[in-house]
């Protein structure tokens, strides 16, 4: 016994870190043992050094080390010298003159590593990530810059004080549970919650228990499940036609969903040890009716970005329908470089622009066809079409997100409807793909979790609220029937390594 324990700590600390690790989780619960033993007023300290040693535990190179660090010296530098020119200039066009070159000096310096990495993608290919990858570019590049840009900005809108002190404005860029995909948090959001010690409270750790069993879930038994037949069909995707190219869009959709919020449950969970609360990014999007109430269910924190400092900066809808469907089109663009400097993230982008403007230029005629179908607004049956229509649109999308190129994608999209095969569904098709039986079953079975789950949610039940009413014996038989379940039939026990999750590579 001894001998095994041994041999399993060996190969934690030989692993690499990563969100669903056990080295990852050792951390977590050594940072949550020194950080409550620390003075309340230095217990940032203590999140500082653990998310310096988890940067340099994902790291591979040196020299992203030093990029990502020259990033915090130089945007908080940027940010202190936008304060001195506004407290001292007064409000003349001369100091905004000032402020406005300080400010685009600050991102394009602070952010040069995300705009190389994403327009050299775009011009030169994937050979030039892949050389820029390994040795320049920092982990987690997407996220922390949007942090910094945003920073920069509301300093010079004057929303919010520059951080004096650099140490404390270094953990909020790399502060751990977010570095690496997110959610993408305001400098006002974190500030009091990282900097003022939290007191020790149990309700609130076993909150934070409560949401990393259940990104943990989602990533196990639901996303890392899907992730074989998705594989299989878009890797091959020549080979398959029709019903094929259905499921494996469905199954992405799905995949893609449960992996992101399973990442961002995590950190918020692990966040909640320490008494930080992070924005949710996610309300259930696939329950919108319309791509617009899509973008403010899915990955809010982005889209709540791009409406802020991309959206909103191009003038918003307040110059007429033109103008706001041009800022709609520039504002997805950049939405769909930032994920990947590939023509298909940027059409991806665009199409869910178009989606958009298509859609209100169709509100009217689609109102009054509804109408006469006898689905007044707010009917069961309307709501359920417009969600099953927003759905389909929103995979179509997937489809080339996913795919290894635009020209795969439109060839995925166009063979999806060029074969009627639906007896795909009653024979063996599906598992010559990879998943067997049991991984099929364990999906269904704990995707029905998560729908049932989401449903309540969407009527408004807490669920949580409800768990924390609960007597112990129901509350831990959850937790170790969570943990039982993953264990056997999503992580298959010793030695195994989940998936990497999605938006890390983004």
């Amino acid at each position: 016994m001894i001998q095994y324990f041994a041999g399993l700590l060996n190969v934690i600390l030989k692993s690499a870190m990563n969100y669903t690790a056990a080295k990852y989780f050792l951390l977590v619960a050594a940072t949550v043992l020194v950080y409550f033993i620390f003075p309340k007023k230095h217990r940032w300290m203590v999140l500082l050094a653990a998310s310096g040693y988890f940067y340099y535990a994902v790291s591979s190179r040196k020299l992203q080390l030093v990029i990502f660090a020259a990033s915090i010296l130089f945007s908080y530098g940027a940010a202190l010298l936008l304060k001195k020119v506004r407290d001292g200039s007064g409000e003349g066009s001369k100091t905004k003159i000032k402020s406005r070159i300080i400010l685009w000096t600050g991102i394009l310096i602070s952010a040069a590593p995300l705009i190389a990495s994403k327009l050299g993608d775009l011009i030169v290919g994937s050979v030039f990530r892949g050389n820029l990858v390994e040795w320049i570019i920092p982990i987690g590049l997407s996220f922390y810059s949007m942090q910094i840009i945003a920073y920069l900005v509301d300093i010079y809108r004057g929303k919010i004080e520059p951080e004096k002190n650099v140490f404390k404005y270094a953990l909020f860029i790399s502060f751990f549970p977010i570095i690496i995909q997110g959610p993408i948090s305001r400098f006002s959001q974190l500030r009091d919650q990282l900097m003022e010690g939290h007191s020790f409270d149990g309700k609130r750790l076993m909150r934070g228990i409560q949401l990393i069993l259940w990104g943990l879930f989602l990533k196990l038994m639901i996303a890392d499940k899907a992730s074989i037949l998705v594989d299989a069909v878009f890797d091959q995707y020549k080979d398959y036609a029709g019903f094929f190219i259905l499921v494996a869009a469905i199954f992405y959709s799905i995949q893609l969903y449960t992996d992101f919020m399973s990442c961002v449950t995590i950190s918020r969970g692990v966040a909640e040890l320490f008494g930080i609360e992070l924005v949710n990014n996610f309300k259930r999007p696939y329950f919108s009716c319309s791509i617009k109430d899509f973008w403010r269910r899915w990955h809010i924190s982005l889209s709540e970005w791009l409406r802020d400092y991309v959206y909103i900066s191009l003038g918003g809808n307040r110059k007429g329908k033109l103008h706001k469907w041009k800022n709609l089109v520039v504002t997805f663009f950049v939405s769909g470089l930032w994920h990947g400097g590939s023509f298909k993230y940027i059409a991806w982008g665009l199409m869910h622009a178009a989606y958009q403007i298509i859609g209100e230029l169709m509100s009217k005629p689609k109102n009054y066809i509804m109408e006469k179908l006898a689905m007044p607004r707010g009917s069961r049956i309307r709501v359920w079409v417009e969600r099953l229509g927003t759905f389909l649109l929103v995979m179509i999308a997937w489809i080339i997100f996913r795919a290894g190129s635009l020209e795969a994608g439109l060839h995925m999209i166009g063979s999806m409807f060029s074969a009627f095969n639906p007896w795909v569904f009653f024979d063996d098709s599906l598992y010559a793909l990879g998943i067997t039986g049991k991984d099929m079953a364990v999906f269904f079975l704990s995707l029905g979790l998560l729908m049932g789950v989401s449903t309540l949610q969407e009527k408004g039940v807490g669920i949580r609220a409800w768990f924390s009413r609960q007597n112990t014996v129901i509350r831990w038989g959850i937790y170790f029937g969570l943990i039982w379940g993953m264990w056997i039939f999503g992580a298959y026990g010793y030695g195994f390594s989940a998936a990497d999750f999605i938006y890390g590579g983004f």
